[in-house]
């Protein structure tokens, strides 16, 4: 039996006591280990859980165990996609409200109910949760441990006074908040992804450190549910690795909407009195002050290594996380890894794919034959804000870097009859392309659906399909992807050479 502390996890309501009974069951008893795992699984968030799922899946009578310490699920379930995006939805609908009179209708005196707001999303989650749930894994075949996993020697993982024998690992620990070094922030107390969603009372004043896709998402978030906020961040800009005109519209809503935004800022010193807590910070060398209620540390992420014992498993590490090769094979060859942990990619996706490549290369390519790159894969990611923020691919800088020679096609979406006809012209299609060619290198869509537009454009790259495919590929009209066709559209008429034009006319004759 564990004993597992949730100590992230509140209120302790119905709907907590269901998501705990899930994935982390107070009553649940680790399994007797077997003599030797074909599989062993360090980690129970979206990586880890694919990867011991995919392998069970399949039918062939593997021995597979899976190992987690806190809350099965991980950040995703628990702290990262699923309650961000159900709280994002709520505030989605206060900036319809707002945008409501342009629109012909007129809203007034609606009040958010932030505690009901919260609760939502303790109910979403915890209705999401089976699927993560200890209970469903062991009915898969595999033996589920609720516990503390460290490696004992090269080839074997000890939890609690249990050893795992194994002739393949994963290591899918994930990663934490990374908390900054600044004087009495500790002290102060503060906020982040693993506590921000057990409020129950919204914060008057929030101030949100880092700019980056969780700052900006929850800055827009809390401030449409009623907070006041101030965003603190590094930079010059906000996103840092997106297209800076992405950035820059995302930066004129936020401070439409009323999120204080400080940039080229370090914050130096927090303190406490009666009036809240006072940051201390340098923006552009002055100092400067403001008092919040809470504070939300977005500021990067740190492994989850310290308690993994790698140095008895020979496997090698540094501050970003476990060192793998591009098979996401550990220097240990019977140790793989897979999601935060290992990867710059640091989405639920991206862990999932990279699953996928460690079933594969680790159970079915024998002498090394026909192992899968994590190079090969074609990476989209999202900042849920609204507007939506998506890329795929290469940016113009990538391409720049890498030596090829490239052009880029740009169309508004205030170019777009649907975008016009819903009022939602904040943003634009961005395709880079080889020069000479149609090949897409990448893209950037910035709109209020720009998270499901930029499948068509990675499915395009996937498939190698370039730009003058996507000119023929019929789009529903009216639609907001219809800005991709658009793009293509302008690719095509560069093909409309002088000489092309004279060859049209000379057909046109003869026909």
């Amino acid at each position: 039996m564990t004993t597992f502390s949730p100590k992230h996890l509140a209120p302790m309501d119905a709907y907590n006591q269901k998501l705990l009974a899930d994935v982390h069951p107070p009553d649940w008893v680790d399994p007797q280990p077997a003599e030797m795992y074909d599989l062993v699984v360090l980690g129970a968030g979206t990586a880890g859980l694919v990867v011991a799922a995919g392998a069970a899946g399949l039918g062939l009578g593997l021995k597979i165990a899976l190992i987690e310490r806190n809350l099965m699920g991980g950040d995703c379930l628990n702290v990262g996609c699923v309650p961000s995006k159900t709280i994002i939805r709520s505030a989605r609908t206060i900036g319809e409200i707002w945008k409501a009179r342009e629109l012909g209708i007129k809203v007034d005196n609606f009040e958010v109910d932030f505690e009901a707001v919260m609760e939502r999303l303790r109910r979403i989650r915890s209705q999401i949760s089976h699927a993560d749930s200890a209970a469903r894994f062991a009915n898969l075949g595999i033996d589920v441990f609720l516990g503390d996993g460290s490696f004992a020697s090269k080839e074997a993982i000890a939890v609690g006074d249990k050893i795992l024998k194994f002739k393949k690992a994963v290591i899918a620990t994930g990663t934490r908040a990374a908390i900054p070094n600044i004087s009495g922030l500790r002290e102060a107390g503060f906020l982040t992804n693993e506590t921000v969603f057990s409020l129950v009372e919204r914060p008057r004043r929030l101030a949100i450190i880092g700019g980056g896709a969780i700052g900006c998402e929850l800055a827009q978030t809390f401030g449409r549910l009623g907070c006041e906020v101030v965003l603190l961040h590094r930079g010059s800009r906000l996103l840092t690795k997106e297209d800076p005109a992405a950035a820059d519209i995302l930066q004129q809503v936020l401070a439409k909407e009323g999120v204080k935004l400080v940039f080229n800022c370090q914050v130096q010193q927090v303190t406490t009195s009666d009036a809240g807590k006072t940051l201390t910070y340098n923006n552009s060398g002055r100092e400067e002050t403001i008092t919040v209620d809470e504070i939300l540390i977005g500021a990067g992420r740190t492994p989850n290594l310290e308690s993994l014992n790698l140095a008895a498993a020979e496997v090698a590490s540094d501050t970003k996380g476990v060192r793998v090769n591009d098979y996401l094979q550990t220097s240990n060859p019977k140790i793989f890894a897979a999601g935060d942990i290992c990867m710059k990619w640091q989405f639920t996706h991206a862990a999932d794919a990279a699953a996928r490549i460690v079933i594969k290369n680790t159970l079915f390519s024998p002498f090394g034959l026909g192992k899968t790159k994590l190079s090969s894969l074609v990476m989209p990611w999202v900042t849920y804000t609204d507007p939506e923020i998506a890329h795929v691919g290469m940016s113009e800088d990538d391409a720049q870097q890498a030596g090829i020679e490239f052009d880029t096609i740009k169309v508004s979406m205030s170019k777009v009859d649907r975008a016009i006809t819903d009022g939602e012209t904040d943003g634009f299609v961005s395709i880079t392309h080889r020069r000479g060619s149609d090949e897409i290198l990448g893209a950037t869509i910035v709109s209020s659906h720009a998270g499901e537009s930029i499948s068509h454009i990675t499915t395009a790259m996937v498939n190698k399909i370039g730009l003058g495919k996507l000119s023929n590929t019929i789009q529903p009209y009216p639609t907001q992807a219809d800005g991709i066709k658009k793009a293509a559209d302008a690719y095509r008429k560069t093909l409309l050479t002088p000489r092309n034009q004279k060859l049209l006319g000379l057909l046109a004759k003869l026909s």
